[in-house]
Formats: structure tokens, C-alpha cells, sequence
């Protein structure tokens, strides 16, 4: 729904102290790259509405949207103005945990290929000039970086080539995760076009196909299995298209009819949860679903003037059809996060604006049949993907607050459009910038980035924060949120029990912190919902809870904690849960999924003496694929 501005204006040297502006892309050249190495322990997980650690401690996505990797420049852009760590930490600075990072289906086929296009120089101001020091001709020394010294990583060694766009993200992640900040990509279209999300579906541009929008996917979702930075895949951008487009419009339904979003997500979850059982999968909506008007109306028949057979919505805002064909992969929901983007009048003058509008109107007329439902009823999680708009001092701003201070209220994830300044529509958190070099040892050389601070004031109310101390909470669990944050460990240890955040009413709560296991990954996907719940432990861990001896039996499911018949992550949840609070979920537990005999007989895979957090990590490096059976010999 986004309008995306481009100047004409090219960029100078390397050695300009000051500029904007966008270029052409340029040329290509074949490159590799590898994920970043990590801990590999902030995973998340639904329950319910709400999203948890894996120690099952509440948390809260806030953050923003930022363009470019979806544009011809192949690239988040103003990395043409500014240097990217400036950029990256000044908004972890700001308290922005998470971004979202638009990029194109066609982009991503050509990495996988082992193809990456270059970055060009509308893309990207990169020079390190010169790369070393160098003698000056007089006895002196010309230091490294003296004509130009902004964002060096991404050149060659020259100092002055550019590298490839995939390395180019692998360095952008990494600065992610070194200010404690997580990110998710979003498919925003097949083809690599700066107007690309007008276009109704996944396929059909490009040479993109769903088999190959699938396929790419899954291949950047194993390439970065093991970096918890990138910890989500927002799968297509704000699928539309009006109903009697027919099959050029996406919808949802229960058929396995190419166009039917449902049907296609669900494949696509189920794909990527095959390589990465423990990243987010988020959904977004379709624009129309049928009305029920009329017995008879049907996908593709002709619109009326009245009693329409369709009921609209805002591109990826329709939620409808998730009632009765909801996305459940075979792996189940906890990973499953709905999506919708959601916008105000200064986009489009809806209906539900053409009164004195409440919160309470908007929901009648819209939100909670669309969407808000899904929260409401503790179906899944919410993350509204995109929101923003201008500062007007009138309907679109007041539009901006209701459903800034709804998100707060029901704990609905988001992240803000956007923080470009160059989107036609909503404008951005930026405003402008500069970049100066006066000598290499002045500590005040950077970037300057002038925010536009209304709106950011608007936004920084629902930035997860500590109630009292206003400090940024972010979700990595070792790394601070920048300078004025803190990590998920620092929340749950020493503020969550005695101040709470800016959540539920500063509601307080108790927490585990997550220890580091640099040599495993001790992840879950599924949890209780509870504020005190599970930890995990290293391989040296001892701590054993004492069971009944249930008879061997030839046939006995080992893995199967929760006796459901399969072994999935819900049972190493389950063991963790017994041992961390055995009132609750021990054998004689007061909740009605407690640990049972037979379930602790099954759940006893390492070692044979007795239940211990040992065997969790046992179930979890099965599902793996780190062990090949169990019980582990």
C-alpha cells in the first residue's frame, strides 16, 4: 500500500562529505557467503496469543520496517547517505528490537543460485580510501580511510569495489546481532521492482513459481538455521487482488487452487519448518473473501452494487477466512504468527474513517472481524507488519494512537512503516542525514541522522521498555539492546519481578534466564503459558526428579513425554516444564498436562536414570537430526 519516492539524483565520490540521493544498479558478479556463527538460543515460540523465549518468559517484537533489499538497489537504502553501523545502532539506540527487511523472491533465487547480483553505487556509498596506510611523498603518513571511510566492510580489499548483495546481508545481520537487534525478511514480490507490491501474488514474475518461492525460502531458512538473528519469515507481502479478478487474485479458502494464499502458506511453512523447526512463520491476509451474501456467490463472479458478494479489506488486512481455514502446518501452530498491515486515512479515506471514529467503531466496523479476533480469542499470535502514516495533527494521526495504544493493550506485536524517508504515503522515522570525515582519530565522524522525533515519540510509547526505568528491552538474550537497553537475561533477572514493563497494565512477573550452550541448541516450540516456567541447562546438568518405575514394554514410544503419540518439541517442553516446577507439571502436578507415569518412562531417553533436563536436549538434537534413534545408546 506503499508509495516508494526515488530522486534522480546520482552520487559523487567517496570523498563527498555529505549526501543523498539514488542511482541505477549496475553490474553483477558471483560471490558466496556464510551465516554468522551465534549462540543460537533466542528462538521463539507461540502459545495462545503470545510469543515466549525458551525458557517460556513473555516477549514483545517492536520494531520497523526497513526497504530496499526488495528495490533495484539491491540494498536497505540510505546506505547511500549513511554508514551502515551508525544507522544499525543509532536504532538500537532508539529501542527498536526487530526489523523487517522487504526483499524479492527474484533476489533471493539468484543467491541461492550462487549468482548475487553486485551492490551498485545507488545502492550503496562504500569506500575505504586509502585501504592502508600510505606514504604521503614528504616523509609523512597518509592513514587508512583518510579520502573515505564509510561503510569499508562493504568493499573489496581495494577499498573501492563493491562487494555482492549477499555478503552484503550477512554484514548487515551482523551488525544486527553485535547491538542486540533480531530481524525477519518479508517476500514483498516476485521480481526485484521498486514498485513490486502492486502486484497481487507470489508467482508469476521473474520466472517465480510457488515451487520456487517455496524452494528459495527454504533454502535461506537453512542457510541461516543456525544464526538466531534472522528469526522470522514473513512469507509474501500483502497478497490482494479483488474478487472478480478470479485466479489473478489471491484468496482464502480450503481448495488447493494456486492462487489460494491458505493453501500455499501452509505449504510454505510446512517447508521451512522441515530445515528450521524453530523459526516464526508469519502469515499475512488476503485484500477481499467472500461475503455470504447470496447462496450461490462464488470466487470470481462479477461484484454488485449492493449486497456485494465480497468484503474488503486493506491489502493483506483480511483475516476472514482464517475462521474456518486457518494455517495449521503438520508441524503444528507454535510457530505460527498472523500478519495483517493495517492503515490509516492518509493512504486511503476507508469507510471506517468517515465518522467520528473510536476504538471502539473501529473494531466494530473492522478490526475484529478482519483481524483483531485472532488475538481477542487467543487463537495465535498477532504481529501487524506494517502501520505508520504522516503527522497530521488530525484523523490519520489519531488513527495512528488508537491502534498504537490497542497493540499495547493486547500485547500485539508490530513493526512500524517505516523508517525510509522515501515512502510516498506514510513518510518515515528518518528525516535526513550527513555524513562527515574531518580526520580519522575525530571520534565525532559518522553519520548524522536527523529523525523526525513526532513521530518517533508516537512510536516510542509502544517500544517494550521497562515500566519505571524506561529501559529498551530487546530479545537477544546476552547482547543489550543498544546504549540505552537491555538484553532479555537482564529483563528477566533483574526488572521483570520488580517493575514489569510497559505490558499489561506494568504488570510484574518472574522469569528464567537463558544460559549460553555455545555447543548446542537448546530451543523449543511450544510452551505453557506462564510467566515461571522452564530452563534449560547444559550437558553437565545433574538435576533428575524421582519417577514410579513403569513396566518396560516392547512397543514403548521413547520420546513421547506427553503421550500424544508423536515425539515433537512439546515433549521436551513438557520434561523441562516437570523438573522447573514439579508442583505444577510434575507427577502429581495441579495442571491438567502434567508429566504422567508413562509419559515419564517414555521421556527417559538418555542414560536410563530417570528424567533430566539431559533428555530434553536428547529429544530436541533427535528432531534435529543429531541422533538417529531413541532411547541414545
Amino acid at each position: 500500500m506503499k508509495k516508494i519516492a526515488r530522486t534522480a539524483a546520482a552520487l559523487a565520490s567517496a570523498a563527498v562529505l555529505t549526501f543523498t540521493g539514488t542511482a541505477p544498479d549496475f553490474g553483477h558478479t558471483k560471490m558466496t557467503a556464510k551465516a554468522v556463527d551465534t549462540n543460537n538460543d533466542d528462538w521463539l515460540h507461540a502459545e495462545g496469543s503470545r510469543l515466549y523465549d525458551m525458557n517460556g518468559n513473555e516477549v514483545w517484537l517492536t520494531g520497523a520496517n526497513w526497504f530496499g533489499l526488495n528495490c533495484i538497489e539491491g540494498a536497505p537504502h540510505y546506505l547511500w547517505s549513511g554508514d551502515c553501523d551508525d544507522l544499525v545502532r543509532e536504532v538500537a539506540d532508539r529501542g527498536i528490537n526487530v526489523i523487517r527487511f522487504p526483499i524479492s523472491s527474484e533476489l533471493l533465487v539468484s543467491w541461492m543460485k550462487g549468482e548475487p547480483p553486485q551492490l551498485s553505487g545507488g545502492g550503496m556509498q562504500a569506500s575505504y580510501n586509502p585501504p592502508e596506510d600510505m606514504d604521503d611523498g614528504n616523509g609523512g603518513i597518509i592513514k587508512a580511510g583518510t579520502y573515505g571511510n564509510i561503510n569499508k566492510e562493504f568493499v573489496e580489499a581495494d577499498g573501492k569495489t563493491l562487494i555482492d548483495t549477499e555478503r552484503s546481508f550477512d554484514i548487515i545481520l551482523g551488525k544486527l546481532k553485535k547491538y542486540g537487534i533480531k530481524a525477519f525478511i518479508d517476500v514483498h514480490s516476485p521480481h526485484t521492482d521498486n514498485s513490486g507490491h502492486n502486484y497481487n501474488l507470489w508467482y508469476g514474475k521473474a520466472g517465480i513459481t510457488t515451487d520456487l518461492w517455496i524452494e528459495s525460502l527454504v533454502w535461506l531458512a537453512n542457510k541461516y538455521k543456525d544464526d538466531d538473528t534472522l528469526i522470522a519469515y514473513d512469507l509474501k507481502n500483502e497478497p490482494h487482488g479483488k474478487g472478480p479478478e478470479g485466479e489473478a487474485a489471491a484468496k482464502w479458502d480450503g481448495s488447493k487452487d494456486e492462487n489460494n494464499w491458505a493453501y500455499a502458506a501452509t505449504r510454505c511453512a510446512e517447508a521451512i519448518l522441515d530445515v528450521n523447526p524453530h523459526a516464526l512463520i508469519l502469515v499475512e491476509g488476503v485484500e477481499q473473501s467472500l461475503s455470504g451474501a447470496q447462496a450461490g456467490d462464488y470466487w470470481g463472479m462479477p461484484d454488485r452494487k449492493t449486497n456485494s458478494p465480497y468484503i474488503g479489506a486493506w491489502w493483506g488486512g483480511n483475516f476472514r477466512g482464517a475462521r474456518d481455514n486457518p494455517i495449521k502446518p503438520k508441524q503444528g501452530t507454535s510457530q505460527i504468527v498472523y500478519s495483517p498491515h493495517d492503515y490509516g486515512p492518509s493512504v486511503y479515506d476507508q469507510t471506517w474513517f468517515a465518522k467520528d471514529f473510536t476504538e471502539k467503531t473501529l473494531l466494530d466496523d473492522y478490526w475484529y472481524d478482519t483481524w483483531a479476533y485472532i488475538n481477542a480469542e487467543d487463537i495465535a499470535p498477532e504481529l501487524i507488519g506494517e502501520w505508520g502514516g504522516h503527522m497530521d495533527g488530525g484523523k490519520n494521526q489519531k488513527w495512528m494512537t488508537l491502534l498504537r495504544d490497542y497493540m499495547i493493550n493486547h500485547h500485539i506485536n508490530h513493526t512500524f512503516w517505516c523508517l525510509n524517508t522515501n515512502s510516498g504515503d506514510t513518510g518515515g522515522l528518518w528525516k535526513s542525514f550527513s555524513y562527515s570525515i574531518n580526520d580519522v582519530s575525530d571520534t565525532s565522524n559518522g553519520t548524522t541522522i536527523i529523525w523526525e522525533e513526532d513521530k518517533y515519540a508516537l512510536l516510542e510509547k509502544a517500544l517494550w521498555q521497562t515500566q519505571k526505568s524506561g529501559k529498551y528491552i530487546g530479545l537477544d538474550h546476552q547482547i543489550p539492546l543498544g546504549k540505552n537497553g537491555i538484553s532479555l537475561n537482564d529483563f528477566y533477572s533483574s526488572y521483570a519481578a520488580s517493575e514489569g514493563s510497559n505490558l499489561d497494565g506494568g504488570k510484574t512477573s518472574s522469569g528464567k534466564p537463558v544460559d549460553a550452550d555455545k555447543t548446542s541448541a537448546t530451543t523449543t516450540t511450544k510452551s505453557e503459558p506462564t510467566t515461571t516456567t522452564t530452563t534449560t541447562s547444559k550437558t553437565t546438568t545433574t538435576s533428575t526428579t524421582t519417577v514410579t518405575t513403569v513396566s518396560d514394554v516392547s512397543n514403548r514410544n521413547f520420546g513421547d513425554s506427553n503421550c500424544d503419540g508423536t515425539v515433537d518439541m512439546g515433549d521436551a517442553v513438557l520434561i523441562m516444564q516437570a523438573l522447573a516446577n514439579p508442583n505444577k507439571y510434575g507427577l502429581k502436578g495441579t495442571d491438567s498436562k502434567h508429566i504422567t507415569e508413562e509419559g515419564a518412562a517414555n521421556a527417559d531417553v538418555e542414560g536410563g536414570n530417570g528424567l533430566s533436563n539431559n533428555d530434553a536436549q536428547a529429544i530436541q538434537l533427535y528432531l534435529l537430526g543429531k541422533y538417529t534413534k531413541l532411547p541414545v545408546e
